[in-house]
């Protein structure tokens, strides 16, 4: 998987996840992706500043999510927004896609990539906090992001 900082035609920046360039590059000129701003499908790739791993050590990026949210997600000023929740719900299908779902197992299957003892490849699953803090605390890059219910559900 792939990080881009994204940017619409208004100027509002987000992120996005891809399985690689060619993978964004379809997706955006597809319509596929919006801005949760302004719903704007004109979307490019902003300037980001390179993630450099430390030497030897080759980079992972994984998703971690959280146990599901209720149906109803909440955020700090209320109901979760319809572009917010339509947009984790993309990127939750394109997570499940494109990577591997390793259960509980999350942390150990990170360190294993890290470490180059298991193939490099975009997973997802759960994690404590503890677990969560420790591989920060070893620089192995995961995110958690919020697991809302599927668009089918």
């Amino acid at each position: 998987m792939i990080h881009y900082q994204l940017r619409c035609e208004a100027g509002h920046e987000f992120d996005g996840w891809f399985k690689d360039s060619a993978g964004f590059e379809a997706q955006a000129a597809s319509g596929f992706i919006a801005c949760p701003s302004c719903g704007s499908v004109e979307v490019s790739r902003a300037l980001m500043a390179p993630a450099i791993p430390r030497k030897g050590a080759e980079p992972i990026i994984a998703a971690a999510p959280p146990p599901a949210l209720p149906s109803a997600p909440q955020s700090a000023g209320g109901a979760l927004p319809d572009t917010v929740r339509v947009a984790l719900q993309k990127l939750r299908e394109e997570v499940e896609k494109n990577c591997d779902y390793v259960g509980t197992d999350f942390a150990d299957e990170a360190r294993r990539i890290h470490y180059g003892e298991a193939p490099p490849r975009g997973i997802y699953g759960e994690s404590t906090d503890e677990d969560a803090e420790s591989l920060a605390e070893d620089g192995i890059g995961f995110a958690r992001i919020p697991w809302v219910p599927r668009n089918d559900s």
